[in-house]
């Protein structure tokens, strides 16, 4: 049975496949199509939204990965679509380039990355999508369609993050950047006097985030900038803070929060008393991304860089008001605006706000707050995370919304590529695929 990362979502009566070529796929594809049966495409299963849950076929891409080929002068590379960000980042490194930002873990496949709206952190970079150089998608009935700036242009605009509703992704093509170090500096800061230095602070580094420590006044930061220094080796300090702290520790302190969770504020607060400083210089892919073993449930939201310190000051006290328990950090990021149909940084710089739990343990009323609040200051919600909008609210908060849905009719008319979810996010008829219309319009 298929379930994703934090056994959430799962899929009990799909079929899984895992072919080893696009004939495969194309094969795979036809016979489903023939059978009139659904199929959703599957990367690492970070997402926490519904998008691949179906009673069709669940088609995963694993047995395809690696690059293709690389046009060293002009830094693009072409990779399968299914090829894992950690594999991707070590083979680039080979050729002497890598991406230019990466998001702070790197299980997922690209496909599953760049659909969703991944991204990292800084003010100077766009989410995953935006170093998307081209696409080459595979249509239901199996034959392949290819879209960049110059072939089938509205497809690229749209198709960058399409959520899998356009086609099966096969191949990437990405914008390099040649191979760079960084280094990375861990500090800690007091609530309010980061929030106070978090906008001038994001524009003087590279990259900057934080993440707070709920029911604490403390801040933990991460900066990275480019150097010309050697990389080093990986140090106890840095073993100790990342691969035992972080995750064993912490995945231990969990366990007992979920047990208890009226000592979830304690823990919390010992997570708290536990940052320490340190720095580290390593290559770029090996710096942004770091391990996640402790599993979790996740909501994101995209807000106007400027509204994100109100909008994580009111969610620290709606958490103290309504006394919810927590351990997981909510994390802060700054990510640049794009013209990407769907992207929740469409015509916008924005600050990414995202709340976890520990997996097993009830989020509906701190997700369903936090959702408000953004809401509140013109957020979006990333499209792989927990959240409860319909079509007519994405409507309002995407101006090419309506352009997207005409897109993926053309690419999709019988809806193969559909779930109830998709539908429901979509706001289609199951019958005729179109948009829903309120009983008074069809009387009409």
């Amino acid at each position: 049975m298929w379930k994703n990362w934090s056994g959430y979502v799962s899929s009990p009566s799909a079929t899984l496949s895992a072919p080893a070529s696009l004939h495969e796929i194309a094969r795979i594809l036809r016979g489903a199509l023939q059978a009139d049966t659904p199929l959703r495409v599957v990367g690492a299963g970070h997402s926490f939204a519904p998008l691949v849950q179906t009673d069709g076929v669940i088609l995963s891409l694993d047995n395809i990965q690696g690059i293709i080929d690389v046009d060293h002068t002009k830094r693009v590379v072409r990779v399968h679509a299914g090829t894992r960000l950690a594999a991707l980042g070590s083979a680039l490194a080979e050729h002497g380039f890598a991406m230019e930002n990466l998001g702070d873990i790197n299980v997922q496949s690209i496909a599953g990355a760049i659909s969703t709206g991944t991204h990292g952190t800084g003010i100077m970079f766009g989410n995953l999508a935006t170093q998307v150089a081209s696409l080459t998608f595979m249509t239901a009935d199996g034959n392949e369609v290819r879209a960049s700036p110059e072939e089938n242009p509205d497809l690229f605009e749209g198709g960058r993050i399409g959520l899998g509703a356009l086609g099966v992704l096969t191949e990437v093509g990405l914008n390099l950047v040649p191979s760079f170090n960084l280094r990375l500096e861990r500090g800690k800061m007091d609530f309010d006097e980061c929030l106070a230095r978090a906008d001038s602070m994001s524009r003087k580094h590279r990259s900057f985030e934080l993440y707070w420590l709920p029911h604490t006044t403390a801040m933990l930061t991460k900066v990275w900038n480019a150097t010309d220094e050697p990389a080093q080796a990986t140090g106890w300090k840095r073993y100790i803070t990342e691969t035992v702290l972080e995750n064993a520790v912490f995945g231990l302190l969990c366990k007992t929060g979920k047990r208890v969770p009226s000592l979830c504020p304690s823990i919390s607060s010992l997570c708290a008393s536990m940052i320490s400083s340190g720095q580290h210089v390593a290559a770029s892919h090996s710096m942004l991304s770091t391990v996640r073993r402790v599993r979790f449930n996740e909501m994101e939201w995209a807000v106007p860089a400027e509204r994100g310190p109100d909008a994580l000051r009111e969610i620290r006290a709606f958490i103290s008001r309504k006394n919810i328990p927590l351990m997981f950090p909510l994390e802060y990021r700054w990510v640049r605006g794009d013209d990407i149909w769907l992207s929740p940084n469409y015509g916008r710089d924005s600050v990414h706000i995202s709340a976890h739990q520990y997996r097993g343990m009830p989020f509906a009323q701190y997700f369903d707050g936090v959702q408000a609040i953004c809401l509140n200051h013109g957020g979006r919600p990333h499209w792989g995370k927990v959240h409860s909008l319909t079509a007519k609210d994405f409507a309002k908060i995407y101006p090419r919304w309506d352009d997207f849905l005409s897109l993926r009719e053309r690419m999709d008319p019988r809806g193969r590529f559909l779930t109830p979810y998709l539908r429901s996010l979509f706001g289609l008829d199951s019958a005729t695929q179109r948009p829903a219309q309120s009983s008074k319009e069809r009387l009409v």
